[in-house]
């Protein structure tokens, strides 16, 4: 194995919730140096305690873990050489300048997270230390200590870049550690990799979870289906507006079209058959049910700032962002019921084109 680092580097996982959990029992059932992080402290005992249990489709892993509270970040000694960021995308910009301080002046934070986080983290500890990177797992997290991943590695997809084209040739050691977990590219242009990434969220995650239900359930109503995928031909536009490129992730042909348009139809389509289950809720809809904010301006919020620079509107994403921040004030109820009000939206719309 090919590494930038020394043979058994430090690594961090901060952020150890579904997502971050999975990937670093991985990590540890590979004998490498992993330190869970996390801001649950019921979690961080029930690790403790009894380990952490990943519930995959067809197998169930179980190990023991080192797990450290937030608090706890004050009483390291010894630097981290990796660190896996795997917060929410609204939480990334605090997280970075906590972990900062114990991060390797070599190191490298790798945002595996929603959202243009890499920009944040490159903001706080330096593009030099910023990797960027795009995550396709379904996964969720009810009770302290379990995880149920819905993908197992064979069907896990990253894609991992240098946010500094300096340091584009020491990111294959690091990709070669994250392919315990999957399967890994490694991209030169992270920034369209993460874009393309956001247009399939901007479509799936909050218009899936406004009406309260499973994504393929959301998909299977055809008219609520042209409401996800305007508001991913809106996402497109705004990738389009923000220099990225059209490209291929999650394991996509080259061969898929460069109509903006039909690409995102493309991806829609092969995130709803490959990387979700019947019962697969987005994560915005585990956190409402959680009583938590989900990432509404780090996806949709980004998609209306893109296009307003760039003299454009997106009225899809505008009408999903202010539903979604009236559930989040208790103004609106999560609901199926909600559906008719976006597919009103989208009907409005079209009849003006």
């Amino acid at each position: 194995m090919t590494t930038p680092f020394k043979k058994n580097p430090r690594i961090a996982f901060i952020g150890t919730g579904a997502q971050g959990a999975s990937i670093a029992a991985d990590f540890t059932l590979a004998g490498l140096d992993v330190t869970f992080i996390d801001q649950w402290p019921a979690h961080v005992e029930a690790m403790r305690t009894n380990g952490l249990t990943v519930n995959m489709p067809d197998r169930v892993l179980h190990t023991p873990v080192k797990a450290l509270h937030l608090c706890e970040i004050a009483e390291i000694k010894e630097p981290f050489d990796l660190v896996f960021m795997v917060v929410k995308a609204y939480d990334t910009r605090w997280a970075a300048e906590m972990i900062k301080p114990v991060l390797a002046k070599n190191g490298f934070i790798v945002g595996l997270q929603n959202g243009m986080t890499h920009e944040d983290i490159a903001d706080i500890v330096g593009p030099e230390r910023t990797l960027g990177a795009v995550i396709e797992i379904a996964s969720n997290m009810w009770e302290p200590g379990v995880t149920n991943r819905q993908n197992d590695t064979d069907e896990s997809w990253f894609a991992i870049g240098a946010v500094d084209p300096t340091q584009q040739h020491r990111v294959e050691g690091v990709a070669a550690l994250l392919r315990n977990s999957g399967t890994v590219e490694v991209v030169d242009d992270i920034h369209s990799a993460k874009w393309m990434k956001l247009i399939v969220n901007a479509a799936e995650l909050i218009p899936s979870a406004i009406i309260d239900t499973a994504l393929r359930d959301a998909a299977e109503d055809k008219a609520f289906l042209e409401v996800m995928r305007l508001a991913g031909y809106e996402a497109m536009a705004a990738a389009l507006a923000d220099g990225a490129t059209i490209m291929p992730i999650i394991g996509m042909p080259p061969s898929m079209s460069n109509d903006p348009n039909t690409y995102v139809d493309q991806i829609f389509d092969m995130v709803l058959s490959t990387f979700s289950r019947d019962d697969t809720l987005t994560c915005s809809l585990q956190d409402w049910r959680k009583g938590r904010r989900a990432e509404i301006d780090e996806v949709n919020g980004i998609v209306i700032e893109k296009l307003k620079a760039a003299g454009h509107d997106a009225p899809m994403n505008s009408r999903v962002v202010e539903m979604a921040f009236q559930i989040e004030a208790g103004l609106l109820p999560l609901s199926k019921d909600n559906a008719a009000a976006l597919i009103g939206t989208y009907k409005a719309l079209t009849a003006k084109t």
